[in-house]
């Protein structure tokens, strides 16, 4: 199946405890279905000091089911479906389905 959301799209979170907020996509994982999220599913870890790094109370963030995002529209930023169609050059490009502009270039 194409990818509807890949590295560096805006997305937008639709639930959980994180729903509407917005970020941009650093990494995909398809085998899993998630995706990491920059500025979304932040959680604080207790880390155990190490020769190379610093112990503390450090925020990572963790993968986000591809379920509960969706990608943002380029025209208002709001959730949309995605959908693909051949371009008259031969091009497969992704479409927002709310207002029908390209996200791919």
């Amino acid at each position: 199946m194409a990818a509807k959301i890949k590295k560096g799209d805006k997305v937008v979170v639709l639930t959980g405890r994180d729903t509407g907020k917005s970020g941009e996509v650093v990494s995909v994982n398809p085998k899993e279905g998630r995706a990491l999220v920059r500025g979304v599913n932040i959680v604080r870890k207790h880390q155990k000091q190490s020769m190379n790094q610093e112990g503390g109370i450090i925020s990572k963030e963790l993968p986000i089911h591809l379920s509960n995002i969706a990608i943002a529209d380029p025209s208002d930023g709001k959730p949309t479906r995605v959908g693909f169609k051949v371009l008259e050059d031969g091009r497969k490009v992704r479409f927002a389905k709310r207002s029908g502009g390209l996200i791919d270039g």
